[in-house]
């Protein structure tokens, strides 16, 4: 028998986005797709509206204008579709703390519908070093323990898409690069694609497929975080970065 072949629709295909508040665009017209087994990096400084495009990714914010799909699944017409391939995880918005750990990824796999939900709970309790704190509630965790568990809500229902917002912030330097190798190993499987956001700069280059540069809501640069920074007469992706901060008019015009 044949092998059927791969599914190569994009895990998300964001298209002319655009959003306004108070007649002011926050996003101006961004559009850009994460393929299976990509990790993508969403970059720029404060303010340049890399968490508002998160926001409508994940049917927070509606769209001024613009459509996004995950898995060819549109979110602003069956969001509850696209979430069930959805998830997230970043250090601005905590699990909640008067709950245990294993209470928290409970609420939230029955959320998702995750089937051998106790299973599953398990397995990413010793994945990511978190048995110990089974019952402890999140509350009191260090921050370090917190993003190891907001992580573990993050990979409870195998999502599609995996949305992560500086995942390694508050991590030791070795928790840090264990967690890089398992969404890098998440990718590698084929199935879903990540979207990173990170101040990290060293991170990014390592873990990242291709990066994207925002600037006053929209893109401004694209490409290999390897080769992007010598494409643009700059040493570094930190060096770029702060470019990108400074000079967005300069590498508009380059």
């Amino acid at each position: 028998m044949p092998t059927p072949p791969a599914d190569t629709t994009p895990v998300l295909v964001a298209h002319a986005l655009r959003k306004t508040f108070g007649g002011a665009a926050v996003v101006d017209g961004v559009s850009f797709q994460v393929g299976r087994g990509e990790i993508v990096g969403l970059l720029g400084p404060n303010g340049a509206g890399k968490t508002t495009t998160i926001n409508m990714i994940l049917g927070v914010l509606a769209p001024t204008s613009g459509t996004i799909r995950v898995e060819g699944v549109d979110v602003a017409t069956r969001r509850c579709a696209a979430l069930e391939r959805t998830n997230f995880a970043a250090v601005y918005a905590p699990l909640p703390g008067n709950l245990s750990v294993a209470q928290n990824l409970r609420v939230f796999g029955l959320m998702y519908g995750v089937r051998d939900l106790a299973g599953r709970i398990e397995a990413l309790l010793r994945e990511l070093d978190l048995v110990r704190f089974r019952d402890t509630k999140c509350g009191v965790l260090s921050s370090g323990e917190q993003t190891r568990v907001s992580l573990a809500k993050a990979m409870l229902n195998d999502p599609r898409l995996l949305l992560l917002d500086e995942p390694t912030a508050s991590l030791d330097p070795a928790t840090a690069q264990d967690v890089r190798a398992r969404i890098r190993a998440f990718a590698a499987r084929g199935s879903g694609g990540v979207l990173w956001t990170s101040h990290n700069m060293l991170e990014v280059q390592e873990v990242c497929d291709r990066v994207l540069f925002l600037s006053r809501g929209r893109i401004l640069l694209e490409g290999d975080p390897r080769t992007l920074p010598r494409e643009h007469g700059r040493a570094t992706l930190e060096d770029l970065f702060i470019a990108v901060a400074r000079e967005p008019l300069a590498l508009e015009r380059a």
